[in-house]
C-alpha cells in the first residue's frame, strides 16, 4: 500500500464538515484503505496561499445558489486526507466521496456544501 491524498477545497460550518467527514469515512470503511491523517486547513494551505483566496469561488457558488441568505458560519477549508491504499482503491474512494457530495450529478441542483476535488 502507498500513501495517497484527497483534497477537497469546501465552503462549510461545522456541520458541513462533519458531513463530508462521514462521506469520506463511509467511502474509505468498506475498502482495504486507512485514513492515515486527517486535518482541515482553515486559513493558510501548503504552500502559503490563503484558503479564502483558493477556494473564494466556493463562497460565490453558496451565493448563486442561495440568493439573499447569508453564508453564517460558512468559511473557505481545505480537506486533507491522508490514506494508505492502492491506487485502484483511492479512485473508487474519490469517485464514491465526489458522487455522495453530489448525488444530482450534472443536473442543475444546490449543493449542501459546496465543493472542488484536486
Amino acid at each position: 500500500m502507498t500513501t495517497r491524498d484527497l483534497r477537497f477545497g469546501l465552503y462549510a460550518d461545522e456541520e458541513g464538515l462533519a458531513l463530508v467527514e462521514g462521506i469520506v469515512r463511509r467511502a474509505v470503511e468498506p475498502r482495504t484503505a486507512r485514513i492515515l491523517r486527517w486535518s482541515v486547513a482553515r486559513t493558510v494551505v501548503d504552500g502559503g496561499l490563503t484558503t479564502a483566496y483558493l477556494y473564494d469561488h466556493l463562497a460565490e457558488q453558496w451565493a448563486v445558489e442561495n440568493p439573499g441568505r447569508a453564508g453564517g458560519a460558512r468559511r473557505p477549508v481545505e480537506l486533507h486526507v491522508r490514506l494508505a491504499c492502492s491506487l485502484r482503491t483511492w479512485r473508487a474512494i474519490r469517485k464514491t466521496v465526489i458522487r455522495d457530495l453530489c448525488p444530482e450529478g450534472t443536473a442543475p441542483h444546490t449543493c449542501r456544501v459546496p465543493w472542488s476535488a484536486w
